[in-house]
């Protein structure tokens, strides 16, 4: 299982936690010190298109005019940290967040 976020996120720290007690083995991906290719970005925008971007935070807030009306695979590619965090993939199954409707994927409750 690939877990993509960054290391200062705490939602990213609680579903890996969460996920390595359930005895997932789980890789990190800093998507910040290890940049997604355009592919990559594409098979997650493919996923979940332009809600991939997270527009409710201060980097998305402080981008310029003509990135903010760009298309999001622009905004994430110049900004990674946009993500909505974590994206999880284990084989072909793509989640994006961490709330009970994604936990009740993961965790064998």
């Amino acid at each position: 299982m690939i877990l993509y976020g960054i290391p200062t996120c705490d939602t990213c720290k609680k579903a890996r936690k969460a996920l390595e007690a359930e005895s997932y083995e789980v890789t990190f991906r800093d998507v910040r010190n290890e940049p997604l290719s355009e592919d990559e970005w594409a098979v997650l925008l493919h996923e979940f298109g332009s809600t991939l971007v997270n527009q409710k935070s201060t980097t998305y807030r402080g981008l310029s005019i003509w990135l903010r009306e760009s298309e999001a695979d622009a905004q994430l590619i110049a900004h990674p940290t946009l993500m909505k965090r974590p994206i999880l993939q284990d084989g072909d199954r793509l989640t994006m967040g961490w709330k009970e409707d994604v936990q009740a994927i993961w965790l064998h409750q």
